[in-house]
């Protein structure tokens, strides 16, 4: 159970950072560029989706390392990959308002941002010990 909180609150602060990360990507990107996509993009939708991301990618790691304790960690990183990868589909497909000035600049706005929860994710990973006994064998 222990591993299964440790997950969650890396989960938690990971999705944090990456909803500022994304904060801070969104005001470079918008300032040098001149444009304005905050109707479209909150800040509440950038953080909402970064925690989201992050909590659900920690229960998901947490799974696969319990059922799996040898190969789930390789496992969720590729999936965690592929899926973040699978995830820029949205805002390729993505039909702005006609009203939208260069609504062709939106997916160089939005993509890049799809890579930050699981980039930040991976970097705080190692903060995650390993403490249940049926995982000791395989740290060791």
């Amino acid at each position: 159970m222990e591993l299964f909180k440790k997950s969650i609150v890396i989960g938690i602060i990971s999705g944090v950072l990456s909803g500022v990360a994304c904060l801070i990507f969104t005001k470079v990107y918008q300032e040098a560029l001149y444009l304005d996509f905050s109707k479209i993009v909150t800040t509440g939708n950038l953080f909402g989706a970064s925690i989201f991301a992050c909590t659900l990618a920690s229960i998901g790691f947490w799974g696969l390392k319990t059922l799996l304790p040898k190969f789930g960690e390789i496992i969720f990183n590729f999936l965690f990959s592929i899926l973040s990868f699978a995830s820029i589909i949205g805002p390729i497909g993505f039909k702005l308002p006609l009203d939208f000035e260069f609504p062709e600049m939106f997916p160089g706005y939005a993509i890049p941002m799809h890579f930050f929860p699981a980039l930040i994710w991976f970097t705080l990973r190692p903060l995650i010990k390993f403490t249940d006994p049926k995982l000791i064998s395989f740290i060791k």
